[in-house]
């Protein structure tokens, strides 16, 4: 899963100029949605279990709230930069948008390493961080959770931080909490099964018959794992999948061309997504390079890890089989790869709509916190498949009526939404 030399932030300013200048978007509104509208930077002291103070840099990035509060996760991660929170707080804004949520975007991260620290060290980094930034979140203005390596323990920490130094309980905050603590059902699933509604539909715009195709799949942590679940039950095959090892820091791919059990596979992989090789090679997988997920013969593609994986250079390897790639990940693809897809004729659907799932959920669960009434699990995701389906609607439409790319509608819609919202506050 190498990154090469590319800019997640060059990458989604890019993606956004291009469509800016399609819809001849005023300048000064380019000016204001190119760029993020604030930004904390600051350092977390936490005293670790040795006794000694590390000091941690943490970040959290308002992009545009134009449309109701930033959204947006905290992620851990031991390579975390500026530049890829900038970018991910920008595709978090049309992410609410093309969805059609109150929201805008938002984005946070520690740089840090969560696999190598206890959980004490884990809580003291949670409380830390939102001691620097409790001013500037809540219900109402910022609503943080959780991304790569947090999960609803984290959460519930920085929650339960907020609210002491708030004085008050305050359980729309804060999302992905866990359940029984103000966290919606449905959540864990959510952003996986949004992937599949949306391949769902495009099987169905295809005239293709999803129980008869076949899939391989890059990344195997909370998304790529619901993904593959519901992919499977729909009747779909997936016959290869990538997962990070942290032991040997690499990739691996692990193909079975008769089919995964991903309910075995997941029972064998640890909380971080990371598949025992032994075990796997046990139910009968072959455990190969982990680059090679994106060379199988399937019929779709599923990048579930992180940005820029489809390069020119890994794009050459795709399959003349493969029919559609679903975005999974934010940002897997380079924008020198769009021309690329398009001349493949290979249907996307992009990833502010693609993974939109989570942030949808996480929508839900704040309406519920802050109604103090919750749904059960069907009422969840029978919501969540009619936001889903209708997004993917709104932009396949868009995209066959004035016979634009997937990507390029999408933005379309997205763009025209914050900046209608934008205008009519007198920002530009």
């Amino acid at each position: 899963m190498k990154e090469e030399n590319y800019n997640p932030y060059v990458t989604a300013q890019t993606q956004f100029d291009n469509v800016a200048n399609q819809i001849g978007l005023d300048q000064s509104a380019r000016e204001l949605l190119r760029q993020p509208s604030r930004e904390y930077h600051f350092t977390i002291p936490v005293k670790m279990d040795d006794g000694k103070t590390k000091v941690f840099n943490g970040y959290r990035i308002h992009h545009n709230d134009a449309r109701g509060p930033a959204k947006g996760g905290i992620r851990f991660d031991p390579n975390e930069t500026i530049d890829t929170i900038r970018a991910l707080s920008l595709w978090m804004t049309w992410k609410c948008a093309v969805v059609d949520i109150p929201l805008g975007g938002g984005k946070g991260g520690i740089v840090c390493d969560p696999r190598t620290m206890s959980l004490g060290e884990q809580e003291r980094l949670c409380r830390g961080y939102i001691r620097q930034i409790a001013r500037s979140i809540g219900p109402l203005q910022d609503v943080p959770a959780p991304d790569v390596m947090t999960n609803g323990q984290h959460m519930l920490w920085m929650l339960d931080e907020y609210e002491t130094i708030m004085g008050g309980h305050f359980p729309g905050a804060i999302t992905g909490k866990p359940v029984g603590m103000g966290g919606s059902l449905g959540r864990k699933e959510a952003t996986g099964y949004g992937v599949v509604y949306t391949l769902r539909e495009a099987l169905k715009t295809l005239n293709i018959d999803i129980s008869k195709t076949t899939a391989s799949i890059q990344g195997f942590g909370n998304v790529a794992e619901y993904a593959a679940r519901l992919y499977s039950e729909l009747g779909g095959t997936v016959i290869a999948l990538a997962s990070w090892d942290n032991t040997d820091k690499k990739s691996y791919m692990f193909r079975k061309a008769g089919g995964l059990d991903i309910e075995k596979m997941a029972e064998i992989k640890d909380s971080y997504g990371t598949i025992d090789k032994e075990k796997a090679k046990a139910l009968g997988c072959e455990v190969l390079d982990g680059d090679e997920w994106i060379a199988q013969d399937v019929d779709i593609l599923l990048p579930c890890a992180r940005e820029n994986q489809i390069t020119p250079a890994t794009f050459a390897k795709i399959s003349d089989t493969v029919k559609v790639l679903c975005e999974g990940a934010n940002g897997p693809t380079t924008p020198d790869c769009d021309p690329l897809i398009k001349a493949k004729n290979i249907y996307l659907v992009p990833d502010f709509l693609c993974n939109a799932g989570g942030v949808t959920c996480s929508y839900f669960e704040q309406v519920q916190c802050n109604m103090n009434y919750f749904w059960p699990k069907e009422e969840v995701l029978e919501k969540l498949d009619f936001k889903m389906t209708t997004a993917f609607s709104a932009v396949h439409n868009l995209a066959k009526e004035k016979k634009l790319y997937m990507r390029d509608a999408a933005y379309v819609i997205a763009i025209n939404r914050v900046a209608e919202a934008a205008k009519l506050r007198g920002w530009y």
